[in-house]
C-alpha cells in the first residue's frame, strides 16, 4: 500500500509518501482499501505536538519520543471497501462498504487501514458518496455529543462557535433538527455556507464580537476556545451550558471547576463520546438528505503536505478530504 508517513514534528512538509505493506487484520478488525480520509484539526496538532503538556508527553510516548517512529501514518477517519476480515468477524464481509475511526492507531491516510469491530464502524449503502460520509466517524459524532452533553433540546438558543468547520458545520444542522434557534459564529468565507445550512444568523466573527452583543444562550458550543472559560460563560444565561470542544489545558480544567462549584451555569469539557449505533444514525441522516458534509477541498494522497496547510491556514469552510 501507498502511505503518508510522517518523518518528524513539525510543518506539513514532514510527510514522505512511502510503499508500505499491507496491514494484517487481528481478531476483531477490518481491513479497508480507503477511498476516502481526512485530515481534521486534531491531525494537524498531532503532527505538530501542538497541545496541553498534560495530552503531549503520552503522545510522544505513544509516537515517538524526539521523531516520529517509522511508519507512522496519520489519519482518524476512514470510509472504503473491506476487502479483509480477522478472526472473529461476524458483522462486515469483504466488499461491504464501510465507514470507520481508526482509533489511537491512526493510520487513515494511506490506501490501506485497519479498523476494530469494537470501536467506531458502520456500513455505507451504495448511493452515498465517500466524500459524503469520510468526516462523520470524528466531526458528526463530535457534533452530536457535544450537543447531548450539552442537553440540546427544542425550543433553545444555540451558539456554535467556530460554525464553518468539521464540528460546527454538522452541529447547526443537527441543532436545527432538533427543533434549536442558531447563531453560528465563524469567518468571513464561512457566511453564506453557514446560512444554507439553517443557522438562523451567521456572524462574521472579523467585523462582529459575539461577547461585545450581550446576548446569552441556553447552549453554546465552542469548537474555537482561545478564550478563558469565564469569558466563553458570559454567552451562557444562568443554567445554560456551556461546551468548549478543544482540548482542555490546566486553566480550562481550573475554570470549569470553579463553574461547576460556584457558577450559575454549566462547563463541559473532554471527549464527546459516541457509539457505532450513531455513526450509522449519521450516515443515514446523510443518506436521506437530512444531513450534508461540507466540503472544502479534495487532495490526493500524494499531496498530504497541501492538505495539511490547507487546514492549517485556518481558513477552511467544512473538510478536508485526501481521496
Amino acid at each position: 500500500m501507498n502511505a503518508a508517513v510522517l518523518t518528524a514534528y513539525g510543518s506539513p512538509g514532514e510527510f514522505e509518501v512511502q510503499a508500505l505493506s499491507d496491514p494484517t487484520p487481528g481478531p476483531g478488525e477490518i481491513r479497508v482499501r480507503v477511498a476516502a480520509s481526512t485530515v481534521t484539526a486534531g491531525d494537524g496538532e498531532l503532527r505538530r505536538l501542538d497541545m496541553p503538556w498534560l495530552f503531549m508527553v503520552p503522545l510522544r510516548l505513544w509516537l515517538g519520543w524526539s521523531r516520529p517512529r517509522p511508519g507512522t501514518v496519520l489519519g482518524m477517519e476512514v470510509a472504503g471497501v473491506v476487502d479483509a476480515v480477522g478472526e472473529g468477524v461476524a458483522r462486515f464481509a469483504v466488499g461491504e462498504r464501510v465507514v470507520g475511526a481508526t482509533g489511537m492507531t491512526f493510520g487513515g491516510n494511506a490506501t490501506s487501514a485497519l479498523l476494530s469491530v469494537h470501536e467506531l464502524v458502520a456500513p455505507v449503502p451504495d448511493e452515498v458518496p465517500w466524500d459524503e460520509v469520510a468526516p462523520l466517524p470524528i466531526g458528526g459524532l463530535a457534533a452530536l455529543g457535544y450537543l447531548q452533553l450539552g442537553g440540546l433540546r427544542d425550543g433553545q438558543r444555540v451558539l456554535v462557535r467556530g460554525a464553518s468547520g468539521s464540528i460546527g458545520s454538522y452541529a447547526v444542522q443537527l441543532a436545527k433538527a432538533a427543533g434549536a434557534s442558531v447563531v453560528g459564529v465563524c469567518g468571513p468565507n464561512g457566511l453564506a455556507a453557514v446560512a444554507d445550512l439553517g443557522a438562523d444568523e451567521a456572524v462574521d466573527y472579523t467585523v462582529d464580537d459575539i461577547f461585545d452583543r450581550g446576548q446569552s444562550f441556553d447552549l453554546v458550543l465552542d469548537v474555537v476556545g482561545g478564550v478563558s472559560i469565564g469569558k466563553g460563560l458570559r454567552l451562557v444565561r444562568p443554567g445554560g451550558t456551556y461546551v468548549r470542544a478543544t482540548v482542555p489545558g490546566l486553566w480550562d480544567v481550573m475554570g470549569a471547576v470553579w463553574a461547576r462549584l460556584f457558577g450559575p451555569s454549566r462547563v463541559v469539557l473532554g471527549d464527546a463520546g459516541g457509539s457505532s449505533g450513531d455513526l450509522a444514525g449519521l450516515v443515514g441522516r446523510v443518506a436521506d438528505g437530512s444531513l450534508r458534509t461540507l466540503v472544502h477541498a479534495r487532495f490526493p494522497l500524494e499531496r498530504i503536505e497541501d492538505a495539511h496547510a490547507s487546514n492549517d491556514a485556518g481558513d477552511k469552510v467544512g473538510h478536508i478530504l485526501v481521496m
